[in-house]
């Protein structure tokens, strides 16, 4: 049986990943964050299953304890490491350029060197980012375009991209980066644009909430299902060389676009209750994302699954029943 560890397995798209693993027959052991509350909401399912429960472990780290990460790999030894941890959010990056730095960016350095000194180094999976092409030079984006990151996000992967792309080469580590454009999915946070929308929209429909407050919506993204996603962080691992690969749908969809899917949807007219808020615009700003995923098609066998419509009502179904539950506790002064 195969050990995996994921870092950020609490997230998006850890939840999917360990999920993934789990129907693989892996092992599957997440790094969280101690706190002083729970936040495992993402993952709580998998342990209802007692079969999955049993192969799925969890243990406290830190992406800024370096000689924590080396002790739990030590202690784990697990065959593929995928690094999902981040502090994901973009326009906070800007509100916390010194902390994203080092989880996203010097984080990566303390896990690559953690792998390296294993007796016998893991495969390395990188987390890496559209955001990291930010005033895009080309259109679509591949594997070959120059980067030009608009954010400290952007910096910070940048830079994990080149420390993965160096250990592999000067360590001969299995160390592949995964440059993924936008996934969403009803797992997705709540102050991230497609997930606000979809929780809002709901919420306007059961009378629950009157506004919804947004920043640049002519911001063109390349928006996938995170499902589909983890799949292709997999079967990256799953090479006999390690590469770098862009995971996208190739079509880009305004955050307009978005809107009109989602309340059209719930036959709502958005444009009655959205209004524009400053606050929500990033100093710099990415206008449009796509990317070129033929390079992951032709070698991985990998395509998207999940249709931008698909994606869109999934997210609105979910958040419907979550809008539900709310409206009914609220009748009974809960």
């Amino acid at each position: 049986m195969k050990i995996a560890l994921i870092t950020g397995i609490t997230g998006q798209d850890g939840s999917y990943l360990a999920e993934f693993l789990l129907k693989k027959d892996y092992e599957v052991w997440g790094i969280t964050r101690r706190s002083s509350s729970f936040n495992t909401g993402r993952i709580d399912y998998l342990y209802k299953d007692p079969h999955e429960k049993s192969r799925l472990k969890l243990v406290y780290g830190d992406m800024t304890d370096g000689v924590n990460l080396s002790s739990i790999l030590n202690d784990i030894k697990p065959d593929e490491v995928y690094n999902l941890a981040a502090q994901s959010h973009v326009r906070v990056s800007f509100d916390q350029p010194i902390y994203t730095a080092n989880v996203d960016g010097i984080g990566t350095l303390r896990l690559l060197e953690a792998v390296r000194k294993m007796q016998k180094p893991a495969k390395f999976y990188q987390a890496s980012s559209s955001e990291m092409y930010g005033k895009a030079v080309e259109m679509p984006q591949s594997e070959k375009t120059p980067f030009y990151p608009r954010s400290p996000y952007g910096c910070a992967k940048v830079y994990s991209f080149w420390q993965t792309v160096n250990y592999r080469e000067a360590y001969k580590i299995f160390a592949c980066n995964g440059i993924l454009f936008n996934h969403e999915s009803p797992r997705r946070g709540e102050t991230f644009v497609t997930r606000k929308i979809t929780r809002a929209a709901t919420r306007i429909k059961l009378g629950l909430q009157e506004k919804l407050y947004l920043g640049n919506l002519d911001a063109k993204r390349d928006w996938g299902f995170a499902g589909d996603y983890v799949e292709a962080m997999w079967l990256m691992m799953q090479q006999d060389k390690p590469d770098d690969y862009v995971i996208a749908t190739g079509q880009t969809h305004s955050v307009r676009e978005f809107l009109d899917e989602v309340f059209g949807y719930l036959e709502l007219d958005w444009e009655k209750y959205v209004e524009k808020d400053t606050r929500y615009y990033r100093p710099t700003e990415v206008d449009v994302l796509q990317g070129d995923a033929s390079k992951a098609e032709k070698y991985l066998k990998w395509r998207p699954k999940v249709t931008f419509k698909q994606l869109a009502r999934m997210m609105t179904d979910a958040d419907m029943k979550l809008a539900k539950q709310e409206k009914i506790l609220k009748e009974h002064g809960q």
